[in-house]
């Protein structure tokens, strides 16, 4: 009962990228195929098209590297955009007081599975 493994995964954790921002790219990308996926990122005008091309280029060999999948036959299964930590920072307002500004940072996952 020996198991094909038919998926790769690839995380990228603590990116300065706020998590709402980067999953408009990821909704763009998740179901496709994965060169198409890779042209859609490619020009897509967005801060996190980069990000995500860098964790989707993983995932991709690590689908061909480690589980001997071929690059062609894969679809981009699952991906999905945490929240991770968040910096908090305060800027100095009007009477001596100050407001806090959240830099908010994102785990990104992108899954990548033989159809």
């Amino acid at each position: 009962m020996s198991e094909q493994i038919t998926s790769a995964r690839a995380v990228a954790k603590t990116v300065r990228i706020a998590p709402r921002k980067a999953r408009l790219v990821m909704d763009l990308i998740r179901g496709k195929k994965v060169a198409e996926a890779i042209a859609i990122l490619q020009f897509t005008p967005r801060g996190a098209s980069p990000i995500i091309a860098k964790v989707l280029n993983s995932a991709i060999a690590n689908a061909e590297n480690n589980f001997d999948l071929d690059a062609e036959n894969l679809v981009v299964s699952e991906a999905f955009v945490n929240e991770g930590p968040t910096l908090k920072r305060f800027r100095p307002r009007a009477k001596g007081s100050a407001s806090p500004i959240n830099k908010r940072t994102s785990h990104i996952t992108v899954v990548v599975s033989e159809k």
